[in-house]
C-alpha cells in the first residue's frame, strides 16, 4: 500500500452501520480512516448508479468514483443476501428489494419476513465484496461469505441500514450479527471475513515496503 505518501483511507459508504463496523475492524492498522460524512458531498459530482450485475462490479463503481473525486485511497463495500427460497430476487438488488432503498429498516424487514413466512427452507448466504483503489496500483478485491438461516423474527434491535443483521443466524453461531462484538463478527460475518483479508493485505504490503 502507498502508505508512505498518505496514511488516509476513505470508506466509500453512506451506511452508518457499515462505517462503524469497518472502522472498528481497522483500528489496529496505522491508517486515518475517513468516511463520506467527513466531506461536503455537494462539492463532488453526483454518485453513479450501482447498476452492476455482481457485487464486485458495484464495489468497483463506488471505489473508483470516490478515489477519482478525492484522490484518497478508497475502500468500498457491496454486499447482499442470496436466499434459496427466493432465487434471483435479492443478491445485488438486496437494498432495492420489496419496499425499495427508500424504505425504512422496519418496512424493508417486514416485507422480507412476510415473503419468507411459512417457508420451510430458510437457508441463505450473505456475501460481501470489498474493492480497494489506491494511486498507481491495480484495484484489489476481497470477498467474504457466510451461510446460515433466516430467523422468523428479529431477536435484537435493528442496526441502521443493515436490518438483515438482526434475523440472519450464521452456521455455527449462537447469536445474530447485530448482537455480536467486532471480534465475533470478524470470525463469523461475511464483512468480517472480507475485512480480515484486507487487513492481511495491508500488513503484507507494509512489511514489503520496509524490506
Amino acid at each position: 500500500m502507498d502508505c508512505k505518501l498518505s496514511n488516509r483511507l476513505l470508506l466509500a459508504t453512506n451506511n452508518p452501520s457499515k462505517t462503524h463496523e469497518i472502522s472498528d475492524s481497522l483500528q489496529k492498522i496505522n491508517l486515518e480512516v475517513l468516511s463520506l460524512a467527513d466531506f461536503d458531498k455537494k462539492k463532488f459530482a453526483p454518485e453513479p448508479p450501482e447498476d452492476g450485475e455482481t457485487f464486485t462490479e458495484n464495489a468497483r463503481i463506488k471505489a473508483e468514483f470516490w478515489f477519482q473525486q478525492t484522490g484518497i485511497s478508497t475502500l468500498a463495500d457491496d454486499s447482499g443476501i442470496l436466499v434459496e427460497a427466493l432465487p434471483g430476487e435479492l443478491g445485488v438488488r438486496t437494498v432495492r428489494f420489496g419496499k425499495g432503498e427508500n424504505a425504512s429498516d422496519e418496512e424493508w424487514l417486514d416485507y422480507f419476513l412476510k415473503k419468507m413466512k411459512g417457508m420451510k427452507n430458510r437457508k441463505a448466504k450473505l456475501v460481501c465484496t470489498l474493492a480497494f483503489v489506491q494511486k498507481e496500483q491495480a484495484i484489489k478485491f476481497f470477498q467474504g461469505e457466510v451461510e446460515g438461516e433466516i430467523l422468523e423474527k428479529a431477536t435484537v434491535p435493528l442496526l441502521p441500514r443493515i436490518p438483515l443483521s438482526s434475523v440472519f443466524l450464521a452456521d455455527g453461531a449462537d447469536k445474530v450479527f447485530a448482537a455480536m462484538s467486532t471480534t465475533e463478527k470478524a470470525r463469523f460475518s461475511h464483512r468480517g471475513k472480507a475485512l480480515g483479508k484486507f487487513r492481511e493485505f495491508i500488513r503484507s504490503s507494509n512489511n514489503k515496503s520496509r524490506e
